[in-house]
């Protein structure tokens, strides 16, 4: 079991992170699905991955940010309501258009993912699990998702008091834009694939996981276990 706040086109560590719990092997059936469990009781945080992404553009990495509404600030994140009175997701669609417009594998995804942003849901936590798990189906990763029923205070997870959830391993606090993180690197992922603007910036770290989605496609699941 592994432990994750919510996240918008989440980066692509937070996609690693799971695949270490996928038991995958090329060309066999048996494999065995990891289980995620996502965070639905802690207080909305501001300047996360909660509810901003980072892609490759052409002038370089952007960062995308979903407009809550302000007054659900203090609730739990299960609670916390997107703003809709702006267009932002007309915005957001075509940045992420001029940035993979161009990529191998943007037109197998494009249509799939666009019509799942435009169901528009109230809730930030549903918007972002409705991504997520069609970015786990499309990078190959089987797992079963779940909410947290409480919150569990950091370092406790897997306690008996906190519903007996074990082995497990938190990284709520683990994955953010503020802070930089080793996961890619312990898990011998510190490495390129190819991107739409390498030409310009060179291998670019940092980003979403539909970077590596988009130009990787079905073989993003070996890159993710590292078996390419």
């Amino acid at each position: 079991m592994i432990l994750l706040s919510t996240a918008y086109l989440p980066p692509i560590e937070y996609l690693a992170a799971i695949a270490t719990q996928y038991s995958f092997r090329p060309g066999s059936s048996d494999t065995e699905a990891a289980r995620v469990s996502i965070e639905a009781c802690e207080h909305y945080q501001k300047q996360s991955w909660r509810n901003r992404c980072r892609i490759l553009a052409g002038d370089g990495p952007q960062d995308l940010n979903i407009p809550v509404v302000h007054d659900d600030f203090g609730k739990p994140i299960s609670q916390m309501r997107i703003d809709w009175t702006t267009d932002w997701l007309t915005r957001h669609k075509r940045a992420i258009v001029s940035a993979y417009g161009t990529s191998p594998y943007f037109e197998y995804y494009r249509d799939e993912l666009f019509e799942i942003m435009d169901a528009r849901p109230s809730l930030l936590l549903d918007f972002n699990t409705s991504i997520l798990k069609f970015l786990l189906r499309k990078t190959g990763i089987k797992a079963e998702t779940e909410y947290t029923l409480d919150f569990c205070r950091p370092g406790s997870f897997g306690e008996e008091s906190c519903y007996g959830h074990n082995p497990s391993l938190d990284l709520r606090d683990a994955i953010h834009p503020k802070r930089p993180n080793t996961i890619l690197s312990d898990l011998g992922l510190d490495k390129p694939y190819w991107q739409v603007f390498s030409d310009r910036f060179g291998f670019v770290k940092g980003l979403s996981v539909i970077d590596l989605l988009f130009n990787e496609g079905p073989d993003s699941i070996l890159w993710l276990k590292g078996l390419s």
